[in-house]
């Protein structure tokens, strides 16, 4: 049976701008109307599901959206990193960063590794590909990157290759047995 995964990122954060770690945050001004501008634009979908985080649930509420709450959609746990930036780590702990973006299976931060996130996301993926229809998933572009890492079979290696913008919409599809990506599209933010 065939299945469409439609998955949205959620609209943009103030970490995002400054370049930190995500903590639990809502979504900025700016995205509020970038968000509620996209309802138009969503193609018809039987299941939704979103991100425990604030920022997901705040996008599927601009949505008009009632979407179920799926911790596997949850964002990479970046442990004490969250809500510090790049830069400060860079800075206070060279090493602790290099090693993590450097291995995959590196935890310096005490959360998530990026291989945990790609099992993680990878198996809700395939635990989706028989479902049949089409469902939107409201996350983060942590696991959006994951999951096309996944469906490309690029695995770690793909990860930091992939770029995700706030609200861009990526479209799988599904035969029953294998995912394959669709297409990319991303709504600008003014």
């Amino acid at each position: 049976m065939a299945s469409r995964l439609l998955l949205l990122c959620h609209g943009m954060t103030a970490a995002q701008r400054a370049a930190r770690f995500p903590a639990d945050e809502p979504l900025e001004d700016s995205a509020i109307a970038a968000t509620s501008a996209l309802t138009a634009q969503l193609p018809a979908f039987q299941r939704c599901w979103t991100s425990p985080a604030q920022r997901a649930r705040d996008t599927a509420g601009l949505l008009g959206i009632a979407a179920e709450t799926e911790p596997l959609l949850a964002d990479n746990d970046y442990g004490r990193w969250q809500g510090r930036s790049m830069a400060e780590i860079a800075d206070r702990e060279p090493k602790a960063i290099a090693a993590w973006l450097a291995d995959p299976s590196a935890r310096p931060h005490g959360g998530e590794s990026i291989r945990d996130l790609l099992t993680r996301v990878g198996a809700w993926l395939d635990g989706q590909a028989s479902a049949g229809g089409r469902a939107l998933a409201i996350t983060h572009q942590a696991v959006i990157r994951a999951a096309i890492a996944h469906v490309l079979g690029a695995g770690a290696s793909g990860f930091w290759r992939i770029d995700v913008e706030p609200l861009s919409l990526t479209e799988l599809g599904s035969d029953g047995r294998r995912w394959n990506l669709r297409q990319r599209s991303a709504v600008r933010e003014s």
